[in-house]
């Protein structure tokens, strides 16, 4: 609280006292805290940045295998590299097997490409197999360029074992 200045009798004149103004501050602390406690509680925070997973509805009606001009097959390698196909099972080869970059959109044209020459555009899938190898950050980024396509149908799943000696021979 702020001090009171006396007036004080000298030599029979009366003089006043002067003392510096000395504040309590005590409250203003307290205002502070409650300030920054009301500004905490209300602001928003950033929200994180999630990728939504859904399950596929049951019993769609559609077919559960698809034949393989209505999909394509993504193969997340290390270092970044990304490999895919599109031929049916029986028919994968190391010839069949391509590697695509994330550089200039190119997996993204893959897709569209891949999808413009589909039979059926309304069930075109699109898989990603990551490999053993494979770094988080590839996967992130292939679900973002499905975002960018407007993927609405795909599937993350292991590879087989075609697909792994396939793979292993394309690395070395």
């Amino acid at each position: 609280m702020a001090e009171i200045q006396i007036k004080e009798q000298v030599n029979g004149k009366k003089t006043t006292i002067k003392k510096g103004i000395h504040v309590d501050m005590t409250p203003m602390v307290d205002l502070g805290f409650l300030l920054i406690t009301f500004f905490m509680f209300t602001t928003n925070f950033s929200k994180p940045n999630v990728i939504n997973f859904s399950n596929p509805p049951k019993n769609t009606g559609l077919p559960t295998e698809i034949d393989y001009r209505n999909q394509i097959t993504f193969i997340l390698g290390k270092e970044g590299k990304v490999f895919y196909y599109q031929s049916d099972k029986k028919d994968l080869n190391g010839k069949s097997l391509k590697e695509v970059s994330f550089d200039k959109f190119q997996v993204a044209k893959t897709i569209e490409s891949a999808k413009a020459n589909a039979p059926r555009k309304e069930i075109f899938t699109v898989i990603v197999k990551p490999a053993d190898d494979s770094k988080y950050k590839t996967l992130v980024d292939m679900l973002d360029e499905l975002t960018l396509t407007k993927s609405e149908r795909y599937g993350i799943s292991e590879m087989n074992d075609k697909e792994k000696e396939l793979y292993e021979n394309k690395i070395q």
